[in-house]
């Protein structure tokens, strides 16, 4: 078969490195563009592109597929079928009827739980028991196309969307190796519709979604800190600086002692901080321009005390 490739981040350079170690003749990638990343606004390119130009795979980066001029140069290319994973761009009519077998997307999530731009971050929000990847046969909807795979995967306590992104990956990979294993077989796949009952939505993570509102219980703001490791770092703000939250662990909940945001301890093991229920206590914390660093040596460096308190984001509405 000819097999073509859209992704751009991580996530899809595992997928990308298991169908080659499969055998696949990849006919065409897809990714986009180089972009300025980090401190230093340094334009690198794509995880996707780093190996598909190590493995001297055919490389296209449009900006956009939403033109007949900007998607004629992909278009040239004859695929049986074109798996796509975290690409980032809308794929339009003219692309999905494009290959002979359609697209086929690694989704990461249980179709139809968690639909659209970030499932990884919003099960982990929604304090999830499990998520999993869904290979997809793509069409017109956001993530509404006819299930071909399910893969369950449990998430751990102390799951971060670093840690669950590394599986889902390696899952990802597998499932859509074998997808492809039975279509180049059997000339098809079976499809089913996803279920009409259980539809969420997985809104793109903004940086107001990682700021902690003390208000929450503890447990919640423990999700939040782990849904937001690695990127974009959950945040609070404390006499006047923001600080990046990267561990904490809740304690026992209940009444606390103290306000929503108050430090009532500040010790060597951690700092505790009263939640709207419950106390969390706070391992390893980013002062702004700093490293990462444990709870322990932020507090010698800067006296942070009991009966200090973390902004508390003023009530909307």
């Amino acid at each position: 078969m000819r097999v073509g490739f859209a992704g751009t981040p991580a996530f899809a350079a595992v997928a990308l490195a298991g169908m080659l170690g499969a055998g696949f003749q990849i006919a065409l990638v897809l990714t986009r563009p180089d972009r300025p990343q980090g401190r230093g606004l340094k334009t690198l390119p794509t995880a996707v592109k780093e190996l598909a130009d190590g493995r001297a795979l055919p490389l296209l980066q449009p900006a956009t597929l939403a033109t007949a001029e900007a998607r004629a140069a992909a278009l040239q290319v004859p695929l049986d079928v074109l798996v796509v994973a975290a690409y980032g761009l809308l794929l339009p009519p003219a692309v999905l009827a494009w290959p002979r077998h359609g697209c086929l997307n690694i989704h990461a999530s249980l179709l139809p739980r968690w639909r659209g731009a970030a499932p990884i971050e919003r099960a982990l929000l929604a304090g999830d028991a499990e998520t999993g990847v869904t290979i997809m046969q793509m069409d017109a909807g956001l993530d509404t196309g006819a299930m071909v795979e399910s893969v369950r995967v449990p998430i751990g306590a102390r799951e971060t969307a670093g840690t669950l992104r590394d599986e889902l990956a390696a899952r990802g990979a597998a499932a859509i190796v074998a997808a492809l294993q039975r279509l180049a077989c059997d000339g098809g796949l079976e499809a089913r519709p996803q279920p009409a009952d259980g539809v969420t939505y997985a809104a793109k993570i903004g940086r107001a979604d990682a700021a902690i509102d003390w208000r929450q219980s503890a447990l919640a703001i423990d999700r939040q800190v782990r849904a937001f490791d690695p990127v974009p770092g959950a945040h609070a703000v404390l006499a006047g600086q923001a600080l990046k939250v990267w561990t904490a662990e809740p304690l026992a909940a209940g009444g606390t002692g103290g306000a929503a945001g108050t430090v009532l301890a500040a010790k060597v093991d951690g700092v505790d901080v009263a939640c709207g229920d419950g106390t969390l206590r706070l391992l390893e914390l980013q002062p702004p321009g700093g490293r990462r660093m444990s709870a322990a040596a932020f507090v010698a460096g800067r006296r942070m005390a009991a009966g200090d308190r973390f902004d508390v984001p003023a009530v909307t509405g």
